[in-house]
């Protein structure tokens, strides 16, 4: 009963945050330009049905089981004084549930002619799990989020440039994207409350601040890995357009990719399930109410994480990659325009961004809402399709938008107060969910086979996620700027009204 009363509210969240999405796409349709069928009309109707479903289930199972899993296990290994055993812990983690990401999974179908689908999901799995490290150490010394995020990049745009050199410009946007799909709606949660567990135990007077920052890590250590992988492979890679028809998600293929998708999260979920089994047995021993609230909640979160993925793949793929072809044969305004509407509404389904917002509000007792987290978020995300919709019109390297990104972005990090940039870095990971590789990848998709020809799609769709995972680290960080130069304000004038007081005004006790 209390569950069924606990759904209700998160249905109506989901509603409203993927009518919006449906709402667009239902009125771009109307355009002359974009003449959908009525069978991808239908099926995206229906898929957004269940998307609904799909994301209260999650988000449900997310606040049983997936967030206070992370938290105990902090928690618990941080009070157990075993740092080795601490380290261990989040390593292996890093590497299993990295691995097992369904997203991590379609990078690796893109570039197996190349590289090996199994080295790849390891490489990924070890960068992530060697950031985790660091990001748990920074946690425990209490260091600074900004120092490390700059050596981080500045690392990353090393190896970037020497990719340059090397001509192997093609694997850049795929590498770049890497740090996207690995951070899925399934770690999201987990990282970030194992992050809260561990901040909050070990103390200090930023236990806030040092709450957030392991997601941020973990998607420079997926990049870093990929973009050294690449420098150790021979040979160009190739793409082949694949069949985004509505037929190929709801015809005969259908079964198949709903079985893939429920063996994906299975996965997903079974390292963390085995991992917290151990610990129950030989650190946490919390009691039999809580197991058994987190073994409903993973219930919630396996159903409903795969009746989203379903749902975006069958459904919201191929009406995706359709809208991109039709909008691109029209007006150029009109394209862009959609593009960034799109860019805001799509950030409200995506699963852990609902996760994020709820956490910040409680590590910072409200003085970041959630409403200025999505506004802040929206608004990122929407500048970020925009723009690399003007990308693929205009035919232009990926870094020309990335390189003064991410200078604006680390020079904010040292005028903001640092929980602002540990809170921006994060939501960057977060904000590049399964939607927008189900829907906003194969729209851009579609946008460039249709003005550039299939040849540029690597070149020039891919790296979309990557700019939804730079934009909010800006935008985000402008709340916190704004804070501070409000406050700065607000002090200018009560200085300036007290030294301008009047000796009449002025009270002297005897």
């Amino acid at each position: 009963m209390q569950v069924r009363k606990a759904l209700i509210p998160k249905l109506k969240e989901a509603f409203g945050s993927v009518a919006p999405v449906s709402a667009l796409v239902l009125l771009a349709a109307l355009l002359p330009s974009a003449t959908l069928t009525r069978a991808e009309l239908g099926a995206f109707a229906v898929s957004s049905v269940f998307l609904i479903i799909g994301v209260a289930l999650f988000n449900l199972g997310a606040d049983m089981a997936m967030t206070p899993m992370g938290q105990y296990m902090g928690e618990g290994l941080t009070k157990s004084k075993k740092i080795p055993l601490l380290f261990s812990v989040c390593f292996i983690m890093g590497v299993l549930i990295t691995a097992a990401e369904p997203d991590l999974s379609v990078l690796a179908v893109q570039v197996a002619a190349v590289i090996n689908k199994f080295t790849l999901t390891a490489a990924v799995g070890a960068g992530v799990g060697v950031f985790m490290l660091l990001a748990v150490f920074r946690v425990l010394r209490q260091k600074s989020l900004s120092g490390l995020l700059l050596f981080s990049y500045l690392l990353l745009f090393a190896l970037v440039s020497l990719l340059l050199e090397r001509g192997k410009d093609l694997f850049l946007p795929l590498a770049l994207d890497s740090g996207g799909v690995t951070t899925g709606p399934i770690t999201v949660p987990f990282i970030m409350a194992l992050g809260v567990g561990i901040a909050l135990t070990a103390g200090g007077k930023n236990a806030g601040e040092n709450s957030f920052g392991l997601v941020s890590l973990c998607s420079v250590g997926a990049v870093i890995s990929v973009l050294l992988l690449a420098l150790g492979t021979e040979g160009e890679l190739s793409y082949e357009l694949q069949d985004y028809g509505i037929e190929a998600s709801f015809g005969s293929s259908f079964v198949h990719m709903a079985l893939e998708t429920l063996w994906s999260v299975a996965k997903s979920l079974l390292p963390i399930m085995a991992v917290f089994a151990a610990l129950q047995v030989t650190v946490l021993k919390l009691p039999r109410r809580k197991i058994y609230q987190i073994t409903v909640g993973i219930v919630y979160t396996f159903v409903g994480l795969c009746v989203f993925l379903v749902a975006a793949t069958a459904g919201f793929m191929p009406v995706g990659f359709r809208l991109g072809t039709e909008l691109a044969t029209g007006s150029t305004p009109i394209l862009i325009i959609f593009s960034f509407m799109v860019g805001m509404v799509v950030v409200l389904a995506e699963p852990a961004v609902h996760v994020l917002n709820s956490q910040v509000e409680d590590i910072t007792g409200g003085g970041v809402t959630r409403r200025q987290m999505m506004i802040a978020l929206s608004a990122g995300v929407g500048a970020s399709i925009g723009l690399s919709i003007v990308r693929i019109i205009f035919d232009f390297s990926i870094l020309y938008y990335l390189i003064p990104g991410y200078i604006i972005s680390l020079a904010l990090s040292f005028y903001v107060p640092p929980l602002y940039t540990a809170i921006a870095f994060d939501s960057g990971g977060v904000a590049s969910g399964p939607l927008t590789s189900s829907f906003i990848l194969p729209f851009a998709i579609g946008v460039c086979a249709a003005l550039q020809g299939e040849s540029e799609v690597l070149s020039l769709a891919f790296g979309v996620v990557a700019m939804v995972a730079m934009t909010p680290l800006i935008t985000i960080q402008a709340l916190g700027f704004k804070a501070v130069l409000t406050s700065r304000v607000r002090s200018n004038r009560a200085r300036k009204r007290i030294l301008s007081a009047d000796d009449a005004e002025i009270i002297y006790f005897e």
